[in-house]
């Protein structure tokens, strides 16, 4: 099995590892200190080296950070985490609501007459710090870098990762890394800059067509590298896991010691390229006025997928469909109250690992019955393990990390008859996915344009979801891929080849969650009759094909083009994953796609 369900923090294990880090403040002279979930090189996973968070809280959430006083640890978390945080962390620790309730805020409140707050600044980025510093300006409140002080009481850290990296072949990749590096390289020279520094992960790797497996269901490998403006990089990262990739990377690569990274970049001539967003304030503290600020050569190019990337997620997402499709129809076969979540994410797993492509799972399968469907990031475990009882919903979020794509689906299915208000609220995240799935728009507009279309429908009844309708999604890398978003934070204009989540859903706590989602990728729209030629216009190309739960539509709340969309769509689901799956699966298919 790739996944476990072993239970990995526990709420008792957080106050005893906050009362020796509140220890560690009174020795540094130090008034707080902040532990995000992050490490030096700042992409969303980290390894289990760097699970700070959970290990001194307890939550386990992708995303949040932890502010310890001496008199309170506030545990800062945004909507998507809202439920699970009350039920991980011990009462000795106080769930913000975050963004909403912005740090500097709450620093202020608790601090008014001002104090040291502690930073690792490996752990931080330039856009971080300023953003807080800016917003404490009128008090007393100081940020000081500091070492960390959770590396300093975690007697048995895990060790860094080192996995072996391997080659990703051109087939998949699309372009080789001697013609990514010049045309970035050509970038970097038209905007001034000598050279860039890169430490998010999967832009490394995509660069260099390597994969890795330091962090568990990301096929990447963490280190940093250094892009010059003729195309070659100086790669810094453990010599041990270069082995099989030395003659793939050649010798306009230049490899070192992961450990020689910053006295490199003290040899720099400037104007070297850093992202704000991304690199530690350890790089740009080094660097200096030689560094400037830019964003990641590798981000805008990553997102846009190229023919190759393209087709081989295409066709990734049709196995992975009938694994999906496999599952869905020997679930429909077992009555109510006779499974629980642990034995449906078990099988889907064994669904998807018949395909020899597979390389792992692309996160944690989110197997949510009844409440647990409610939390939307819900990690089955042994103690939670939930039976699948008559009248409720299931929620089930899962992908894989195949060598030609990655794949990421949530189908909500009916445990035995839902109850109407259940098929109601359903209804509408359906017509808000159809809604995004049918929509032109014009060249040029962002996430934060367009995925108010997806809500609208929730909206109507007042209701809404908090989290974003998508994330981007990259090519047999990271299933969270930046910039590219379905977001009201997004500001990033949507490219054609790029791949985004389209996830709508409705969260009920305490009663039941619901979430759909297929992936998309944008593409120039022709012209329609009647249409300005002139205008330049983007749609979306569906890549996964999975019915939807019948029993959960109320047709009679969909208008004409919705249902029409639904229906095409269900044909064509038949028609790509029917000849791909068994005689039982086949004759489930049949009925699960017929019109409504």
């Amino acid at each position: 099995m790739f996944q476990s369900f072993e239970v990995t923090a526990r709420p008792e294990q957080g106050p005893p590892r906050l009362k020796e880090i509140r220890s560690q403040l009174n020795t540094a002279g130090l008034d707080g200190y902040l532990i995000p979930r992050a490490d030096a090189h700042q992409g969303e996973y980290v390894s289990a080296r760097d699970e700070r968070l959970a290990w001194l809280t307890g939550f386990t959430g992708s995303a949040g950070f932890c502010a310890v006083l001496k008199n309170i640890a506030g545990v800062f978390v945004d909507g998507r985490y809202r439920t699970q945080v009350k039920l991980q962390v011990a009462t000795e620790y106080s769930p913000v609501s975050w963004p909403e309730i912005s740090l500097a805020n709450w620093l202020m409140e608790q601090l008014p007459e001002g104090g040291r707050i502690g930073f690792d600044p490996w752990l931080h980025t330039p856009k971080q710090i300023a953003e807080i510093n800016n917003d404490l300006e009128n008090s007393k409140i100081l940020l000081t870098k500091y070492d960390n002080l959770v590396d300093r009481i975690w007697k048995d850290q895990p060790l860094p990762a080192s996995e072996a990296v391997k080659a990703h072949p051109i087939e998949f990749a699309g372009e080789n890394h001697s013609s990514k590096r010049s045309r970035l390289g050509d970038i970097l020279r038209a905007n001034g800059f000598a050279s860039a520094v890169i430490t998010l992960p999967d832009s490394l790797c995509w660069l260099l067509n390597i994969r890795g497996a330091d962090i568990p269901r990301n096929p990447i490998a963490q280190g940093f590298a250094v892009l010059h403006q003729n195309g070659a990089v100086d790669l810094f990262m453990d010599p041990n896991k270069l082995i099989q990739v030395y003659a793939h990377l050649g010798p306009e690569v230049t490899c070192h010691k992961i450990g020689s990274f910053l006295s490199y970049l003290e040899t720099l001539k400037g104007p070297v390229c850093i992202d704000k967003s991304s690199v530690p304030v350890r790089v740009a503290d080094v660097l200096g006025d030689r560094g400037g600020w830019g964003v990641d050569p590798c981000a805008l190019p990553k997102a846009c997928k190229n023919i190759a990337e393209i087709e081989g997620s295409a066709e990734a997402h049709l196995r992975d469909g009938a694994a999906v499709v496999e599952l869905l129809a020997w679930l429909d076969g077992k009555e109510p109250n006779t499974l629980r979540e642990i034995q449906v994410a078990t099988q889907l797993e064994h669904m998807r690992r018949r395909d020899n492509s597979l390389q792992d799972i692309s996160f944690e399968t989110i197997a949510g019955t009844g409440p647990n469907g409610a939390i939307m990031h819900y990690r089955v475990t042994e103690e939670t393990d939930s039976v699948l009882q008559d009248g409720q919903l299931i929620v089930l979020d899962s992908g894989g990390q195949y060598l030609d794509g990655t794949t990421d689906i949530t189908r909500t299915i009916s445990i035995g008859l839902p109850p109407s208000e259940a098929c109601a609220a359903f209804t509408r995240v359906l017509m808000g996915m159809i809604a995004i799935s049918r929509l032109r728009w014009p060249k040029g507009l962002a996430g934060r344009d367009i995925e108010a279309i997806g809500r609208a429908p929730l909206w109507y009844a007042h209701q809404d979801f908090d989290h974003g309708l998508g994330h981007g999604v990259g090519a047999y890398l990271s299933v969270h891929e930046g910039p590219q978003r379905l977001s009201r934070a997004s500001q990033v204009p949507i490219e054609p080849g790029m791949i985004l989540s389209n996830e709508p859903g409705y969260y009920r706590e305490g009663e039941f969650g619901i979430r759909i989602e297929n992936l998309i990728v944008a593409k120039e729209a022709s012209t329609l009759p009647g249409g300005d030629e002139h205008r330049q216009m983007l749609q979306w190309r569906t890549l996964t094909y999975v019915p939807m739960d019948k029993r959960l539509i109320l047709s009679n709340m969909l208008d004409a083009d919705s249902k029409a969309w639904i229906n095409n769509y269900h044909a064509e689901t038949l028609n790509k994953i029917g000849p791909r799956v068994s005689k039982s699966a086949y004759d489930w298919l049949k009925l699960a796609t017929k019109p409504l």
